[in-house]
């Protein structure tokens, strides 16, 4: 099983024909245990809170947990995603304002003192909560998506990625000496040897008053020495002291990533995340312990760090899958704008495509300037980009900034009538929803704070795009997951709109025509999905 997920002590589930269970598995005697194990392996449908929390914790015990048929988590989450919590007592007093009395065990049974059993609490949640997934139409997204996601991921969990210890190693010697030689120039040219970079407060004495350089948006303490604010004074006042700091910055995140990483390394060699399904409020998974969704994929460093994940022993070689711009052409989808639709079903390349409309030139005179300019635009209006956004991001005036919005607007009337629309709708609905149902609550939509409100309205943009996307890849997970069925290659992991695939010797491209099979056949919208698949012996290698 996974170290550290296998010491748990009690189990509590409900079997569809018991009213609940609540085992302390230390007082099991030995042929109650095999009883146990054999109904838990069965497809008997089992009720649960949180079901891969349980999966592992039977598996550290040699028992595969099937038939998970409710996940009360998932339910909750479903209903109301963006909560902190999904605990078990906090979904119970939420949703049926009652309190589920904890003891010294992990939770309590029906005792003496009248607290409620953890079993009977999912039981009544399970009814509630199914009944209401219904009222909004969203059962089939929980128990044809989530739930049999439950297994899979758990299953990606327990096998774990292959990485080269010693790689990873050399590497983390690497960025830490650069943190070094960046911290040393930068304290030469504050002219002070015991700077410390990371202190805001002094990093605002050299910046505002040693260096004299423009002060940045004001702040509670000071001046603002966050990221986005040193950046943008970099753009403007190029100062070599900025230069150090940025990349002092970036070498000591990909410095503790790799900490992160080495960490976690299991005695099999292997890193197990945890993939989050009640994590990110637009549906999208998250990974943590440690985070592999959070590895650069655009850099040099993070192509270094990716190249540390291995085919593991036994297996030929990794195959990555991915997704080409599925949020462009989730918006082309869903805003049915004939341009976007056009470019895509002629397999034009699509920032050219655009950019030759917005600039008005012929497709091949599109330069990689203008095409990088229209491909901040087309990425950025899922996000509520606005002019002057879009002008600090090109390092553009605002008023030529403004003239491209208005250019793509122009062209692509149906995307500019759609972001319009999604947000009013949503203001009057109270939420936004996916092509597959999934909601997401906005109801600041109507606050009076203004700042509130923007954000909603951004979020509103963004939720039915990146959500319809997340449940797109979740399909696929699913579908390749039961055609590979019989074989002995495996998906390993999922980040956002790619997979990861450790492939078994003589099954390369059987298992490869597989999963771009059954990518492609996720959903059909009114544009073709593209799926690009790569291999190679280690993560960076298999990229395409």
């Amino acid at each position: 099983g996974r170290p550290g997920q296998g010491d748990a002590t009690s189990i509590s589930l409900v079997d569809a024909t018991f009213d609940g269970l609540h085992i302390e598995l230390a007082d099991l005697s030995a042929e109650d245990d095999k009883a146990l194990a054999t109904w838990l392996e069965s497809d008997a449908e089992k009720f649960l809170h949180e079901a891969k929390a349980a999966y592992h914790m039977l598996k550290g015990r040699g028992i595969e947990l099937n038939g998970i048929a409710h996940d009360t988590a998932l339910a909750a989450y479903l209903l109301r995603p963006g909560q902190r919590t999904y605990e078990l007592p906090d979904v119970y007093q939420r949703h049926l304002r009652k309190t589920l009395e904890a003891s010294s065990e992990q939770l309590s049974l029906l005792d003496d003192t009248g607290g409620i059993d953890s079993a009977a609490a999912i039981m009544e949640l399970t009814v509630e909560l199914t009944k209401l997934l219904q009222e909004i139409d969203s059962y089939q997204l929980y128990a044809e998506l989530e739930i049999p996601l439950v297994s899979i991921l758990a299953k990606m969990e327990a096998t774990g990625i292959a990485v080269d210890i010693d790689t990873l190693e050399s590497q983390q010697e690497v960025f830490a000496n650069h943190v070094e030689a960046e911290e040393k120039a930068a304290r030469e040219l504050a002219g002070d040897e015991k700077l410390n970079l990371n202190s805001p407060k002094q990093l605002q004495t050299v910046l505002f008053e040693t260096l004299d350089l423009p002060k940045t948006k004001k702040t509670k303490t000071g001046y603002s020495t966050a990221a986005k604010e040193i950046e943008q004074l970099a753009i403007n006042h190029p100062h070599p002291f900025l230069d150090h700091l940025l990349a002092h910055r970036e070498y000591q995140k990909l410095k503790t990533t790799l900490e992160g990483l080495i960490k976690t390394v299991q005695s099999d060699g292997r890193i197990h995340t945890t993939f989050n399904q009640t994590v990110a409020s637009t549906g999208r998974l998250s990974s943590t312990d440690p985070n592999l969704q959070n590895i650069p994929v655009r850099t040099e460093s993070g192509r270094t760090i990716r190249s540390a994940f291995i085919v593991g022993e036994g297996y030929e070689t990794l195959l990555t899958a991915d997704y080409s711009q599925i949020e462009m052409r989730v918006m082309a989808h869903l805003s049915q704008d004939p341009g976007l639709i056009e470019a895509y079903k002629e397999g034009e390349d699509l920032h050219n495509y655009v950019g030759s409309r917005v600039f008005d030139v012929p497709v091949d005179q599109v330069t990689p300037e203008l095409r990088r300019r229209v491909k901040a635009m087309s990425y950025g209006l899922v996000y509520g980009l606005s002019a002057f956004g879009l002008s600090q991001q090109l390092s553009i005036p605002a008023g030529e900034a403004k003239k491209i919005m208005e250019a793509y607007f122009d062209r692509f009337g149906g995307v500019k009538k759609y972001l319009a629309d999604v947000v009013e709708q949503a203001r009057k609905d109270g939420y936004t929803a996916t092509v597959f149902g999934r909601r997401r609550y906005l109801p600041e939509l109507t606050s009076d704070n203004r700042l509130a409100r923007e954000n909603a309205e951004r979020a509103a943009l963004n939720a039915p795009i990146q959500g319809t996307a997340a449940d797109i890849i979740k399909v696929a997970m699913i579908r390749v997951d039961n055609a590979l069925e019989g074989f002995k290659s495996r998906v390993l992991l999922q980040v956002h709109d790619e997979l990861v695939v450790e492939i078994a010797p003589g099954e390369l491209a059987e298992v490869r025509e597989i999963v771009e099979r059954e990518m492609d056949a996720s959903i059909s919208l009114r544009v073709p999905l593209e799926v690009s698949a790569g291999t190679g012996d280690n993560w960076d290698a298999a990229a395409h």
